[in-house]
């Protein structure tokens, strides 16, 4: 899909459908108007007849008369009340709209999106995001009942002269964005018999061969014994598939810039190990990668934009499986790092792969580390399908990440990390237990993690409830990409 800037008037560029807004009281914004006087007054009579009252979540097709072409009639609400909420929902109305049309191309008034207090290059990212996600389609494994393809291909945002710059520069941006968003979602929704921690080692070295200024490593099991990884290899030891750790280091910066280093969890498939799931919905847990995909997505926004500053992505994946060799409740395992951990319940591996690879990238000297990881119902429990968790062991990293969250709409909640949470992990026979207990959860696995993470700043994401979707709209979502490209921008 093809996005670009144009500074003419909305009924001048040629497309196929020619959208506007119309907000409540039936009250035409600016590219509505100029839509109308191109239709000779159609829309203002169409709406004093009630075809349209501009309410929220409203939409209306005008078909094509002569050289004028499809209009698009979005409803927008009341003008006082069009909030950056209210424009992403009416930018997703629009999107829905525009790819269900037979249409190629769409022209959109920009400004008409445009909600206070936002500037124009906000409601392009907004824009963007939103049509990119109507239009995908997960479709390599669909056979005769292959999905209906969305046609749309080429949308073209209209903006003034005077704001073409800024909006080019935020079109460029979104598109990349959209294209890492698409990369986790298709690796996320990937069957776990096609993804599995080999696979994803090949899809970097893939990424690095396409890219100059990527360069991929991996390192097999054989490798990791060596290392002395411990808590990843125990992990992988239940499975045929052996684990692997995988760093992609984008170069965008100058060589001695300390990198920001993003750390993936990347379990391709999740059966709790000896401490089983329960069956229902376990084909879900093919979605226990999604932390690893939002890296590969964001590895990938970095290189479609030649960002400016150094971002290392790293992938620690293993498959959690349940045989003779699987790690069992009460074992002790000696992580990387030294330190040993008595593991309680097999089911609180992602903080086992990650303790190791949170202690492999101190070599990187980085300026910051952000794992993020579907790690703990918990967080589920604590925040629902809305927001992701953000801890930390820096204010100023964590209210950045949050902030980019906000500007994106890809947010997230602060939850504490008091060290009277450390002591729920204490165990009698190892430095410390893989869990603390029901309280707390999503707290006391960031507590683990933040034992192995003392040298540098870091902030943990848990993306538990935001990763994908279940039910009828089951697939990976995509996120956190937007909020970590957001956060990367703001650093570049």
């Amino acid at each position: 899909m093809q996005f670009s800037v144009t500074t003419s008037t909305l009924d001048k560029p040629r497309a196929g459908i020619r959208a506007a807004g119309i907000h409540h009281k039936r009250k035409l914004a600016a590219g509505a108007t100029v839509l109308d006087a191109a239709r000779d007054g159609e829309i203002t009579a169409l709406v004093k007849a009630g075809e349209m009252d501009g309410e929220a979540g409203s939409r209306l097709l005008l078909p094509a008369g002569g050289s004028k072409g499809n209009a698009l009639l979005i409803g927008l609400g009341a003008k006082k009340d069009f909030d950056a909420r209210a424009a992403r929902k009416a930018a997703q109305t629009l999107a829905a709209a525009l790819v269900e049309r037979p249409a190629t191309s769409a022209v959109i008034a920009v400004a008409d999106f445009q909600p206070r207090g936002k500037d124009i290059a906000w409601v392009v990212h907004t824009l963007v995001a939103a049509i990119s996600d109507a239009a995908y389609r997960f479709t390599p494994f669909k056979g005769k009942e292959k999905t209906t393809p969305v046609k749309l291909d080429k949308i073209q945002l209209g903006v003034e002269r005077t704001e073409a710059d800024a909006a080019k520069r935020a079109c460029s941006e979104a598109a990349a964005i959209a294209t890492g968003v698409n990369r986790a979602k298709d690796l996320g929704n990937t069957p776990p018999n096609v993804c599995y921690p080999e696979s994803l080692a090949d899809t970097a070295r893939e990424m690095a061969k396409q890219h100059k200024k990527l360069k991929a490593t991996v390192l097999d099991e054989k490798d990791l014994e060596k290392l002395g990884a411990g808590a990843i290899l125990a992990v992988g030891k239940g499975s045929e598939r052996p684990p692997r750790l995988i760093a992609m280091e984008y170069s965008g910066g100058k060589k001695d810039d300390a990198p920001v280093v993003l750390v993936g969890k990347g379990i391709t498939f999740d059966t709790g190990g000896i401490s089983l799931k329960p069956g229902a919905e376990m084909d879900e847990m093919k979605y226990d990668m999604c932390g690893a995909a939002s890296v590969f997505g964001v590895i990938e926004a970095c290189c479609e934009l030649e960002l400016p500053i150094n971002v290392v992505g790293v992938i620690t994946s293993a498959e959690n499986m349940p045989d003779g060799r699987a790690t069992r409740p009460g074992d002790i395992i000696t992580t990387l790092s030294g330190q040993t951990v008595e593991i309680l319940n097999t089911d609180a591996e992602g903080r086992l792969v990650l303790a190791d690879a949170l202690t492999w990238v101190e070599r990187y000297k980085p300026k910051a580390v952000i794992d993020i990881a579907t790690l703990t119902g918990a967080c589920i429990i604590a925040l629902g399908h809305q927001g992701a968790a953000v801890l930390g062991n820096n204010e100023r990293l964590a209210k950045s990440l949050l902030a980019a969250g906000e500007e994106t709409g890809d947010r997230a909640w602060q939850l504490p990390l008091w060290p009277e949470y450390q002591e729920q992990l204490k165990s009698n026979f190892a430095d410390m237990a893989n869990i603390g207990g029901r309280p707390a959860g999503t707290i006391t696995a960031a507590c683990f993690l933040s034992r192995y993470t003392e040298d540098y700043t870091w902030a943990h994401v848990d993306i538990a409830g935001v990763a994908w979707k279940s039910g009828k709209e089951k697939g990976a979502t995509g996120r956190p990409v937007p909020m970590l490209m957001r956060y990367l921008l703001d650093q570049a």
